[in-house]
């Protein structure tokens, strides 16, 4: 089960990341947010900042679609995020390794192709430090 401190932890790792002040966590890459805290928005009541739901940027509708109908416990999206190439990510639904795939992968789909490569490359020095 992870949350959001496994989020900032995970996000924090990656290169040229800045988390943004918030009542929750809200990190950018070049500017692009990859992955915030959920702005739930009920009628009639202020806005409702849930650390135990992360907003993920998943790059196109079909990723959207493919992870909303393969894992409706996990993804979920509401009409405010229609159009958008987000979805909502329950915390408590995931383990610690996939959700840093998934914030991985989304600030890859944000960051520019440079800092992707000095990621990737750092990645493979540290996977040869291991083998």
């Amino acid at each position: 089960m992870a949350d959001a401190g496994d989020v900032r932890r995970l996000a924090l790792a990656l290169l040229h990341v800045a988390e943004n002040e918030s009542d929750g966590f809200d990190f950018r890459v070049a500017g692009k947010g990859f992955v915030w805290s959920y702005p739930e928005r009920r009628p009639g009541k202020p806005r409702l900042i849930r650390t135990d739901i992360a907003v993920l940027y998943v790059g196109d509708e079909a990723e959207k679609q493919a992870l909303l109908l393969g894992e409706p416990k996990v993804f979920f999206t509401t009409r405010g995020y229609d159009g958008w190439p987000l979805v909502m990510l329950r915390l408590a639904e995931v383990d610690v390794e996939r959700l840093r795939e998934l914030v991985t992968d989304a600030w890859r789909m944000r960051a520019p192709d440079a800092f992707v490569g000095d990621f990737d490359e750092a990645d493979d020095l540290s996977s040869a430090d291991l083998g």
